[in-house]
Parts: C-alpha cells; structure tokens; sequence
C-alpha cells in the first residue's frame, strides 16, 4: 500500500505537539526557577552588606573615631580583592579610612560600578550606605559571586533544555512510528481483506490500549466476516451438490412428460410428479431465505417477553399425537415454580422447537421416546431435546448444523437438511448457545438461553 510521510502523519504531529508543549512548559518553569534564585541571591547579598555595615558600625559605639577608623581599615585589607569595599568619610567628605574613593551620593541600599567608586576591573557592587556620628560609612560586596552562580544555573538549564528537547522529540519520533507502524498493520490487514485473503488479523500487542481493543474488534469481525463468507460457500457448494440431484429429476420427469403428450399419452402422473418436486425446491430456498433474514437479524424489532414454558407446551399439545401415530412416544416436562420467561420472537422460538422435535420424529424408530424440558439454572434458561434413538456421531454432531448437511442414514427421509441450521440460526439470535450431546443412548440438543433481564444482544 502508498504510505504517507512520516512527518505528515497525524501520530507524528500530535507527538510532535505535545513535544513543543512539554519543552516550552520546561522553559517557562526553567525561566521561573532561574528569576526566583537570583532574586533570592541579591536578597542574600544585600542581607550581607547590610549586616557587616552594622558591625562596623557597633564600633562607634563609644564615640571614638579611632575604633571605627581601625575596623574600617582592617575590613578593607582582610578583603579577598575587591569583593568587598569599605569608605569612612568625615562631615566634609574627606576619606577616613577605606579602599574606594566616591562613595554613592544616598543613603540606603544602591548599586555601584567599579569605575564609578574608582576601581579597576568592570565588575558591579552593593553597597549600604548610612552615617555613624558624623561621619559617613559604606559598605560593598561585589556581585561576581553573584553573577558566577548565576551563569551556572543559566548554563545547566541551558544544556537540561537541550537534552529535554532531543529526549522529547527523539520519544516523539519513536511514540509516532510506532504507532503509526501499529496503524500500518491494520490498514495492511484491510488491504489483505480486499484482496480476499480473509484470514489475515491484525497483530495485537496485549497492552490492554486502545488501539489494541479497536484491532480485537476488528478481528472480531473478520471472523465473522470470514465465517459468513465460509458459510456461502458452502452453501453454494451444498446447494450445487444437493439440488443437482432433485434439479435433474425434475427436468427428467418433465421430459418424459412432454415425450407423452407428443405421443398422446396421459401425462398427468408426471405432471403431479414434477409439481411435487418442484415444491420440494422451493420449500428448500425459502428455507435458506428464511435463515438467512434470521441471521441478519431481521426478526430482532419484533422482540418481546416470551414465557418459554407456554412455547414448549404448545408443542406438546401440537406434536403428542403426530409422534403417538409415528409409534413414537412425546414428553414435555418444565419445572415448576421457575421464571421461563426469556426475550425473543415467539413465532420463531416455536419454529426453533417444532425442527428438533420433528427432527427426532423423522429420523428415529418406532418405540423412541422423545423428551422436552425446562430447567432454569443462574441467569440461564435450560432447554433439551432428547430421543433414546440411534443418536448421532460425535465426529458429526457439529456438521449437522451446516446448510443442506444431511448424514448418509437420513438421505433416505423426507427433508432439506435444513432443519438443525435455522435452529441454530434461531438461537444465535435469541443470544441462546446451542449443542449436542451424547444421550447414552440418543442424542440431546441442549440450549440455553439468557432469562429475561440476563439478555445478551448478538
């Protein structure tokens, strides 16, 4: 199949958009992080200044310049360089003692450049000024310190960016081919189904993610799909194998007619013949229509509470005397006190339990006896059908419910083979599960169904 560009795809773009998000949302809070400690720095370094200018100044204490002259000179020389700068000016602004000259012309806190307090270099300072007595004391620390911590933290959340932003993208990148490789996979199976390769599935990985619950139902169709396909196949195959036989019967027969007519001879028998064969025909698609608008699910608008008790009971009171004047015996048995109420159409329930009966009917012996019950069990309605009869093969048990199956003992009876694939198509729709079983001896269909309120729609 043509694929687009990776980069046109809708997973890489909405990678790619949460990718932008997160970086940018890493930088505003890098940009937050970084104003929020230099401030805390400069607040540092003012708390400083502010402290040592009050030491200094506690030793003025006793009004004796010489005390505050000796602590300001012995500050300034102890400084590592030009970190921190002390000045001791007199009223007339002369310098007392100190290692910088031009003192800040206010009061309080203010910065300060080395050239403007006559210092080499380039750096900036804070510096506290106030009067002691009367004379004038300042106070500076320098802000490389500062500063120096600050290009650090800007560098690594410079570097941290860069590496958040090629982690981002690069786990964009990876997140988009891989779904898109995932994507790919289901557009493949597609394009294998067109193509009629109705077996392929889409690949899950069993993380239990979306993508994986949309592919299992995508599968789950598929065989669905595969199955109904399958099945029209076979009943292509049934219908050609099974009607072929009937079809060239019937064009013998009228043959043989018309040759009789030609000659003047009574053909009615013939005609009686071919009228009857041609029924049997029709009888045998209107059963495959009837199946097949059943697994539409045509029938699912006339659902309504149906007593499963009063259907099975009717079948009894219809069939009783047609087994009595086969030589076979009918039983209908439910157990009493139960709610056999389920959801479903009444009329095809009964069609549902008039085949199996029937079934038992035709295909049994003289002296068979059939048995009809009820049983509730959970959230479960238990119907079975059972004969003591010949029974049928385990190996064949799951191809009687095929379209036109019939096995080589029952070809010699009257039927389409029919029968047991609308009873399934009947409780498929119903929701119901159908088998059979083993009756030792006979055979038991047992069918259960969802009680009214447990309904699973199909």
């Amino acid at each position: 199949m043509l694929r687009s560009s990776l980069f046109r795809s809708t997973p890489f773009r909405l990678a790619l958009g949460f990718g932008t998000l997160f970086v940018s949302a890493f930088l505003a809070m890098g940009l937050i992080a970084y104003q929020l400690m230099r401030a805390e720095l400069s607040q540092g370094l003012d708390n400083s200044a502010r402290e040592i200018w009050e030491v200094v100044a506690a030793t003025n204490a006793d009004g004796d310049l010489e005390d505050i002259v000796g602590a300001v000179d012995n500050y300034a020389r102890l400084s590592n360089g030009e970190d921190r700068i002390f000045v001791l000016l007199d009223p007339a602004g002369k310098r007392l003692a100190g290692n910088f000259t031009k003192p800040p012309v206010k009061s309080g806190l203010s910065m300060l450049s080395a050239e403007e307090a006559g210092l080499s270099g380039e750096g900036n300072y804070r510096v506290i000024s106030g009067k002691v007595g009367d004379n004038w004391l300042s106070v500076g620390l320098s802000l490389a310190e500062t500063d120096r911590l600050a290009s650090i933290a800007l560098k690594s959340m410079g570097w941290a960016l860069a590496l958040v932003t090629v982690t981002a993208f690069a786990l964009s990148a990876f997140l988009a081919t891989r779904i898109r490789r995932r994507l790919d996979s289901i557009a493949d199976t597609m394009d294998d189904v067109s193509d009629g390769k109705l077996g392929s599935r889409i690949p899950l990985i069993g993380n239990g993610d979306d993508i994986d619950s949309v592919s299992r139902q995508i599968n789950t169709a598929l065989e669905r799909l595969g199955a109904l396909v399958d099945g029209m196949r076979q009943v292509s195959t049934d219908i050609a194998h099974d009607l072929k036989t009937p079809l060239n019967r019937l064009q013998m027969v009228l043959e043989t007619a018309a040759e009789k007519i030609e000659r003047g001879e009574p053909a009615s028998a013939d005609v009686a013949e071919a009228r009857a064969e041609g029924h049997r025909i029709n009888e045998t698609f209107e059963a495959l229509l009837r199946i097949a608008q059943i697994e539409a699910g045509a029938r699912k608008a006339r659902f309504a509470e149906v007593d499963l008790a009063a259907v099975v009971s009717s079948i009894g009171e219809i069939y009783v005397d047609v087994a009595e004047d086969d030589g076979k015996t009918l039983t209908v048995a439910a157990a009493a006190g139960i709610d056999d109420r389920v959801t479903g159409d009444r009329e095809l329930l009964t069609q549902m339990f008039a085949n199996l009966v029937e079934n038992a009917i035709r295909h049994c012996p003289e002296g068979t006896r059939i048995n009809v019950s009820l049983a509730r069990s959970g959230g479960r309605i238990i119907a079975e059908v059972s004969d003591n009869g010949p029974g049928i093969p385990p190996n064949e048990r799951h191809n009687v419910f095929r379209r036109l199956y019939r096995l080589d003992k029952s070809r010699t009876t009257s039927g389409t083979g029919l029968g047991l694939s609308l009873t399934r198509a009947i409780a498929d729709l119903h929701g119901a599960t159908i088998a059979l079983e083993d009756n030792n001896p006979g055979v038991k269909v047992v069918a259960s169904f969802p009680a009214v309120g447990n309904t699973i729609g199909k």
